[in-house]
């Protein structure tokens, strides 16, 4: 059975970044915590080992956090990338998960939803707050798309529901259990799904629903 979790955490200031260590290396699950100042030698250690998740700033020096999801998302694609940045606008959370980030907090956010984040982006892929929400949302309204699908992708309802359930963090299982089907029929919905929409995991299946109204009640 895989040990623990294997978590990076890069963040330019030093007082933040070691009680995040703290922090983090109490949370059930996890393995080993390293840190970072600077995205130079996040890739450095990258190159030795492995990561399963990295919680990255936005503001740092040499490499923008922008730069980093890119280059993650290209270079590691299995890596789970989590934002924790003060800079929480909704240009900066639209811009962070179209870099590559699975998910997005404040760094004002509780110790309680940090621990939910990096457990749902693991397990699902993707982890949504009101404020990734929001701010998803607020892209549609000013790409003008219409609020009922905006988009020529032809859905089932019973798609729709599955990528509402996606968006709200359940994972296979939980999903199965809700609609009484197989993890095996979600499984093989979700890759319909993603065919129809173009993309590649669930985090594109939440953005493109969620900038095309589908998450909407």
């Amino acid at each position: 059975m895989k040990a623990g979790l294997t978590v990076y955490i890069v963040d330019d200031h030093r007082l933040f970044r070691e009680a995040l260590v703290k922090l983090v290396s109490t949370f059930p699950r996890i393995g080993s915590v390293k840190e970072v100042s600077e995205g130079h030698q996040l890739f450095r250690l990258l190159r030795k080992a492995p990561a399963d998740v990295v919680i990255l700033d936005l503001e740092m020096p040499a490499m923008d956090g922008f730069s980093i999801c890119e280059r993650l998302a290209n270079d590691y694609p299995d890596v789970k990338i989590l934002i924790v940045s003060m800079h929480d606008g909704k240009a900066h959370i639209y811009t962070s998960l179209e870099a590559g980030a699975h998910a997005f907090l404040s760094k004002n956010s509780d110790c309680d939803e940090l621990e939910q984040a990096i457990h749902s982006i693991v397990d699902t892929g993707i982890y949504r707050n009101r404020k990734m929400l929001e701010a998803l949302q607020s892209r549609m309204l000013d790409k003008k798309v219409s609020s009922t699908t905006g988009t020529d992708v032809l859905l089932t309802e019973r798609e729709i529901s599955i990528i509402r359930f996606i968006a709200k963090g359940y994972t296979g299982r939980q999903i199965s259990e809700e609609l009484t089907l197989s993890e095996n029929t979600i499984r093989n919905h979700k890759v319909r799904i993603m065919r129809k929409m173009g993309v590649r995991n669930s985090l594109g299946m939440v953005k493109y629903a969620a900038e095309n109204g589908l998450l909407l009640p």
